[in-house]
């Protein structure tokens, strides 16, 4: 619109001004042609604008002020809110408890040393599908939002900051939902979901699955995404796996469709069944963790920060998963477990 006008009123002064010095028209032509192409360029998502979100999101829940976002601690409930506020800013609307993103997760849970009462927060947003006959089926969007917290000092730092693990995932989703909320809706529903307390065992999943926002039998599919901060040298460079590769037709086909997407070259690491996709994969869903973790020193220690972040690397890892979860969110095609591999 911006454009079109620009060019208009150029036009309008060549023409009524037909008499005055060529040059002159000339000049103001080409100037409000580069006008309306700067104005054009400004109004659309840059390269440079998604690093400094991705950036500037990194720095908020991986700072020294959220103190690591313990599972179950009013600091994971501060990156609850934020992530619930980052959603409300993008456009996505609320499916959590009442009208609000967040899904307050209380009761008796299984813990790895057996049940105990617990309190944490999930944070969920919904773009409903366009598609009379595909609205009905979803796809899962998610990152856990906690970490470990306050713990023993290493080298004088005492807070375990989670950048990589898994500040970097819900950076992921935040930007999946940025671009779906930009374009045209998509045919299917599409679910994002940050889940509270992955560390202690996954008690903000277990809530999930028995107070689900939709039926679970509609949720197509499930990407979580963990730890895509670093590149791992165990594959290419600007490559990703996929958890339980060999379990699906679900890796295989986002592959085709753009995905830098391998087989995860750690399989002794059991990595499949350690996070919150193996709970969904539990009740049938075709769930399945994307990540590039390669086994770094930091993982659970104080250093897992900002600075040890690949910045380059991180913006590539989502962009190259732009397209294929847009053809996701736009398909017919159902994943299915390959005979056999379902959990």
């Amino acid at each position: 619109m911006i454009a079109a006008r620009c060019l208009s009123l150029a036009a309008e002064r060549v023409y009524c001004c037909f008499t005055k010095n060529m040059t002159i028209r000339a000049g103001i032509f080409s100037f409000c042609t580069l006008l309306c192409l700067a104005l054009t360029a400004t109004s659309q998502p840059s390269a440079t604008h998604d690093a400094a979100e991705i950036r500037g999101a990194m720095e908020y829940l991986a700072s020294d002020a959220m103190q690591g976002r313990a599972s179950g601690s009013h600091d994971e409930l501060l990156a609850a809110t934020y992530l619930a506020s980052q959603l409300r800013q993008i456009g996505i609307p609320p499916a959590g408890d009442d009208g609000s993103y967040i899904q307050n997760v209380s009761g008796e849970f299984n813990f790895r040393q057996g049940k105990k009462q617990w309190n944490t927060r999930n944070v969920i947003g919904m773009l409903k599908g366009r598609d009379p006959k595909l609205k009905d089926e979803v796809i899962l969007l998610t990152a856990h939002l906690d970490h470990i917290g306050i713990g023993e000092a290493v080298n004088g730092d005492n807070i375990y900051n989670g950048a990589d693990d898994d500040a970097s995932g819900c950076v992921a989703v935040l930007q999946f939902a940025r671009v779906l909320a930009h374009n045209k809706a998509p045919k299917r529903t599409v679910l994002f979901v940050f889940f509270g307390s992955e560390e202690t065992g996954g008690q903000g999943n277990q809530y999930f699955l028995q107070h689900p926002p939709v039926p679970l039998h509609n949720i197509v599919a499930n990407l979580e995404f963990e730890m895509i901060g670093r590149p791992d040298s165990a594959v290419k460079p600007g490559e990703l796996w996929l958890t339980g590769y060999d379990r699906s037709n679900l890796g295989p086909q986002l592959a085709r469709h753009g995905a830098k997407l391998v087989a995860d070259p750690h399989p002794k690491q059991q990595f499949f069944m350690r996070s919150d996709n193996y709970a969904l994969a539990k009740q049938g869903i075709v769930a399945q963790t994307i990540s590039s973790f390669g086994l770094h020193s930091d993982y659970h220690r104080p250093s897992d920060d900002v600075e040890h972040i690949d910045f380059t690397h991180m913006e590539q890892a989502i962009r190259s998963m732009l397209g294929p979860v847009e053809w996701l969110a736009n398909s017919d095609f159902k994943p299915q477990w390959l005979e056999g591999k379902k959990p």
